[in-house]
């Protein structure tokens, strides 16, 4: 499975596209993430580990405490993904529009 494919897929889960919400607004702990999500820290974890082997989110221990943060080379490949749909796109709707207005 290629990187793009495992970050979509850890995005096609809504808990995990909320945890990335939550953790857009800065680093946290891992019980601090899980507050407003009704389900066991141990679930919470294991989508964690999914955003974490996606690439999309880096996590790091200090002390007993785990902390989660984003890690922005997940997102650059989302980024670069949509920025190459997007000049196709412009370019094929560029065609179009000189087409109709010939």
């Amino acid at each position: 499975m290629s990187d793009l494919e495992q970050i979509f897929r850890a995005l096609g889960d809504p808990t995990r596209r909320a945890m990335m919400e939550r953790l857009s607004q800065g680093p946290m702990s891992v019980s601090k993430l899980a507050e407003p999500f009704e389900m066991s820290l141990a679930a919470v974890v294991q989508h964690l580990q999914i955003l974490e082997e996606s690439g999309l989110v880096r996590t790091e221990k200090t002390g007993r405490v785990r902390s989660c943060s984003i890690d922005p080379r997940g997102l650059d490949l989302i980024d670069q993904w949509v920025k190459q749909r997007r000049s196709t796109w412009e370019r094929r709707l560029d065609k179009l529009e000189d087409f109709l207005s010939a």
